[in-house]
């Protein structure tokens, strides 16, 4: 049930972006990353496929001693109705034709049916590999690690792996 309406929320997602992409068709300052993979890999009784998805606005970035950065925003819910909602920074290295991705952002969790990570608060790192197909267009892979740095009475942490299709409107 939980994964028709997050299915119905990216094809309307989706359709919107279209639309102002349509309106703003010489303008690609901003990035959906959709993205679907395995939730807490490394702990069987816990896996769990999620759908996730992040906006990056490119007007927003900066050039800095770390490289190019700029914000995220985002979210993904699994199989077992958990739910996280972060924003945070990422930079991007573009390494020509591919992109290396490493972001760090906080947000909020919410177990559902799901892994009780111990807080509500947790941290999400994560680095990204993406290969450029076109202008507009990349695809990834990625692997975050979610915990909540012993703000909790237990921090069990989740290991995640995903496949990314990055979109540029």
């Amino acid at each position: 049930m939980i994964f028709k309406k997050v299915s119905l929320l990216f094809v309307i997602i989706f359709a919107a972006t279209k639309l102002i992409a349509a309106e703003e068709a010489n303008i690609n300052n901003h990035q959906l990353n959709y993205f679907t993979g395995n939730f807490d890999f490394s702990d069987d009784k816990q896996s769990a496929i999620l759908v996730g998805f992040q906006h990056q606005d490119e007007n927003l970035n900066r050039d800095t001693f770390l490289g190019n950065v700029s914000p995220i925003t985002g979210g993904f819910v699994t199989e077992n109705s958990a739910a996280y909602i972060y924003t945070g920074i990422e930079w991007n290295v573009d390494m020509g034709g591919m992109i290396f991705t490493p972001s760090f952002a906080p947000g909020l969790y919410h177990e559902g049916d799901g892994k009780d990570l111990g807080h509500v608060l947790e941290f999400k790192s994560e680095v990204q590999l993406s290969y450029i197909v076109s202008n507009k267009t990349s695809f990834g892979v990625s692997y975050n690690h979610v915990s909540n740095a012993s703000l909790g009475d237990k921090n069990p942490g989740a290991n995640s792996y995903m496949f990314n299709l990055l979109k540029k409107f």
